[in-house]
């Protein structure tokens, strides 16, 4: 990280994003299991954290912050103008391209927003690859096969749409989709 983010930075930011987020939960691979959502957004923090350690020319600041805060257009109060007045007009694109347009049909809405974090900095496409590596972990016990296929077949879009963006994390991404095959 350069030496204008701090760890306070960091602090403040995660702070942040666990008030967004509090109180939301998703479904563990356990029946009746919930997990807090703060826990994926720590992983994809995580992931992002290991690959800029992996990583040459690697912007660690928009990395990390639109790590923390991809989740916040879509499923907190956070609004873009919001957004955009506290973390800059750089985050706020990466963010909004890494959110789906709910206005699209269902089918849609993966491919518009790899197409839109194409058009951004790598650091972006870091960021969806390692979003999509945490959620590659365990399906939620209430999903059927189906529901783990399809969520399978969207992970290899996403491979094969970002892999060029970052070595490292198309080899963890790739690694973890073969695995879930096996669950």
């Amino acid at each position: 990280m350069n030496d204008t983010f701090t760890i306070d930075d960091l602090q403040n930011i995660w702070q942040k994003v666990s008030i967004l987020h509090n109180g939301q939960t998703y479904g563990g691979q356990n029946k009746n299991e919930k997990i807090e959502y703060i826990n994926h957004i720590g992983s994809v923090v995580f992931e992002i954290m290991n690959a800029a350690k992996n990583s040459s020319d690697f912007n660690v600041e928009l990395a990390v912050k639109c790590a923390f805060l991809h989740d916040t257009i879509e499923d907190t109060s956070l609004n873009i103008e919001a957004l955009e007045k506290e973390y800059g007009q750089q985050v706020k694109e990466g963010v909004l391209a890494l959110t789906k347009n709910t206005y699209l049909e269902k089918h849609d809405q993966m491919m518009d927003s790899l197409d839109r974090i194409k058009a951004q900095p790598k650091e972006i496409w870091a960021v969806k690859m390692a979003d999509r590596i945490c959620n590659l972990y365990a399906p939620p016990y209430y999903w059927n096969q189906l529901k783990k296929e399809k969520y399978l077949e969207e992970a290899k879009m996403i491979y094969e749409h970002l892999k060029d963006g970052n070595d490292y994390l198309a080899k963890r991404l790739s690694a973890k989709i073969e695995m879930y095959k096996h669950k």
